[in-house]
């Protein structure tokens, strides 16, 4: 389960900006899934409620939204939304594509007080 490394990892972030901007608790984080990341929501939030616990962001809201993946295909040369790893190119079928953007984490946003 990687997703409580992904959590403490968000957190340390999450801290660092609370720190930068003064704030003193947060109440609600957006973060962004990939389509390629491999996280599974039920984990994330499982492991997000356990990994805030005493922190600043304890209790706070998390709110997810999905991006979906963008790959280059070699065979046909467009950009295409895929799905997942194994996925053929939309356009031509073919799968030798190289993955742009669809497979990370990001921290979009937080609500401090």
């Amino acid at each position: 389960m990687h997703e409580i490394s992904l959590c403490l990892s968000t957190l340390e972030l999450i801290e660092q900006q609370v720190r930068q901007h003064g704030a003193r608790r947060v109440t609600a984080v957006w973060l962004e899934i990939g389509a390629l990341s491999c996280i599974e929501e039920h984990a994330l939030r499982f492991s997000f409620a356990s990994a805030s616990r005493n922190t600043v962001a304890e209790g706070c809201q998390l709110l997810l939204s999905y991006q979906p993946a963008r790959a280059w295909c070699w065979d046909c040369s467009v950009s295409v939304f895929i799905e997942k790893h194994d996925a053929g190119c939309p356009e031509c079928g073919g799968h030798t594509l190289r993955v742009e953007s669809g497979d990370s984490l990001r921290l979009k946003q937080l609500e401090v007080e």
